[in-house]
């Protein structure tokens, strides 16, 4: 017989609520299971499934796209399962480079704001009013 989970199980297996399980439900990622007694009974391939969507997110993919994932078949689908994780590369290089665009702007104010003597205005804090 396969082994089965309570909701609170499989949350402490997976490393997550038991809201996050429920929350996954509504928005249709994970199977709600058949009540047996007074409990649903939960089984190693749901457990499968929370630990993919998890690892999913750790990558960056929205429930969105992880939903897209998730739908896709492993055998034939590859091609389309490989443009979707581009995409998500093409994307954190974007912010990649916005976030050193970001990291530039911020040294060079800290470095204006240490050279610049006071009772001048800080610069930092000129730059973030707009003046």
């Amino acid at each position: 017989m396969d082994h089965t989970y309570t909701i609170g199980q499989l949350a402490a297996q997976a490393e997550v609520g038991v809201e996050t399980i429920r929350y996954y439900h509504r928005r249709g990622l994970l199977a709600e299971p058949e009540r047996r007694g007074s409990y649903r009974a939960y089984q190693e391939d749901d457990l499968e499934r929370l630990k993919a969507i998890r690892r999913a997110q750790q990558l960056g993919f929205s429930l969105e796209e992880i939903d897209e994932l998730l739908g896709l078949n492993e055998e034939r689908d590859r091609e389309k399962a490989r443009r979707i994780a581009q995409g998500k590369i093409d994307d954190i290089e974007v912010r990649i480079r916005q976030l050193e665009e970001m990291r530039g702007a911020l040294r060079a104010l800290v470095k204006c704001c240490r050279d610049t003597e006071a009772p001048a205005p800080c610069p930092i804090l000129k730059s973030l009013a707009g003046k």
